[in-house]
């Protein structure tokens, strides 16, 4: 997992509202990254119907919300209608991101680690977390990082 302090690694990718080219973002709003295992399982539906819930408060501090995993962009689509998710759910088929970022392996369709990362509007890392984290948690530091 990268270090609170790293820059973080830009990608571009396919997302489910269009393609997402990081470089472009960073310095202009804070970026929540969560890498989950896999579309429509209870833990990561759980998980991202919270960001959903919260999105008021995430646009709140100007902050980009994307979801990450190695399902297709058909797979998120399909995971984001069915839930009514607005903030972008990013394919990575290939596992780069995920290994920019060292999350962890793929194995099978078994994905051995949930993490968050928020990034701040230098690039870096200001937060690394893995597991399911609260959504409170993750507000409060963009609260610091805009305070």
């Amino acid at each position: 997992m990268l270090k609170v302090g790293c820059k973080a690694p830009v990608f571009e990718a396919d997302s489910t509202k269009g393609h997402i080219h990081l470089q472009e973002v960073i310095g202009k709003q804070p970026i929540v990254l969560i890498f989950y295992p896999m579309d429509d399982t209870p833990g990561c539906t759980k998980q991202l119907c919270a960001v959903r819930d919260a999105e008021p408060s995430y646009s709140g501090y100007g902050a980009l919300v994307l979801g990450v995993n190695p399902g297709t962009k058909e797979s998120h689509e399909k995971f984001a209608a069915k839930h009514g998710y607005d903030f972008p759910l990013v394919s990575d088929t290939d596992n780069q991101i995920r290994s920019h970022y060292d999350v962890g392996k793929t194995l099978g369709i078994l994905t051995q680690q949930r993490v968050v990362y928020v990034i701040g509007l230098d690039g870096n890392i200001a937060f690394a977390e893995k597991g399911l984290r609260a959504t409170d948690e993750i507000l409060g530091v963009l609260k610091t990082m805009t305070a």
